[in-house]
């Protein structure tokens, strides 16, 4: 993470999306700068969004995944007062065989949606509130590329859990505690703060920081510090919620 502000530059030449893609993960500072001064969202989102929705999916085409992800939709009903009944149950078994294609839409239609809502309340923030003067079309520009760090996660968990047979991040910082109770306060928090998300929030951090000309540390911790706003509140819900 650098303290030192970035201007973009104007006259950066073009790469192709390979380029880029690769360049977000093994030098952010300069392939923003690409990005910045020659804008262009399509290519990075559908191709980061696919890779999503294919490794998000995987784990579901075995039979131990989709019991995996029944079992967790059963455990998140009954923490919420839900009782699963013997019929709702025969029906979600029943429906399991369709998870992978069910997933794999929901992840194609669902991450334009939240990556364009992300860059609406980022365009809000430093063009509305501090004076920035970038183009919403930069904005979603730094968003899609930064989106490929969750592809990398998307892959790593996907990937694990298909041999697994098994659901969800496998880069929280709970798996590595696995002697925490699911339902604690600690365990839910360390199971909030995932690896790959730390670092897209870091990487998008960079890409803000160049897109406005100022400095990267400011606006990261800024970001990390909602994250872990949040991530306090999953881990207050899931505690209270499980104890009761």
């Amino acid at each position: 993470m650098t303290n030192t502000a970035m201007a973009a530059a104007p006259t950066a030449a073009p790469r192709a999306l390979p380029a880029r893609l690769i360049g977000v993960l093994t030098s952010p500072m300069a392939t923003f700068q690409t990005i910045v001064a020659n804008p262009r969202w399509f290519g990075a989102l559908a191709v980061t969004t696919l890779l999503v929705s294919f490794f998000s999916a995987l784990p579901m085409t075995t039979e131990a995944g989709r019991q995996a992800t029944l079992d967790q939709q059963v455990t998140t009903m009954k923490s919420f007062g839900v009782e699963v009944t013997p019929e709702m149950y025969d029906r979600m078994e029943r429906s399991a065989a369709r998870l992978p294609y069910t997933t794999a839409a929901g992840v194609i239609v669902i991450s334009p949606i939240i990556a364009l809502i992300v860059a609406g309340l980022l365009f809000a923030v430093f063009n509305a509130a501090m004076g920035g003067e970038a183009s919403f079309k930069q904005v979603y520009s730094v968003i899609a590329h930064a989106g490929v760090v969750s592809a990398l996660g998307a892959l790593f968990s996907g990937t694990i859990n298909y041999f697994r047979g098994a659901t969800g991040s496998v880069a929280n910082l709970g798996a590595l505690l696995p002697m925490l109770p699911d339902k604690s306060f600690i365990g839910s928090l360390l199971g909030a703060i995932d690896v790959f998300l730390v670092w897209y929030i870091v990487v998008l951090a960079i890409g803000l920081a160049v897109l406005y000309r100022r400095r990267t540390q400011p606006i990261a911790l800024t970001l990390l510090a909602v994250y872990a706003v949040i991530a306090v509140g999953i881990a207050l819900f899931k505690s209270r919620v499980g104890g009761a």
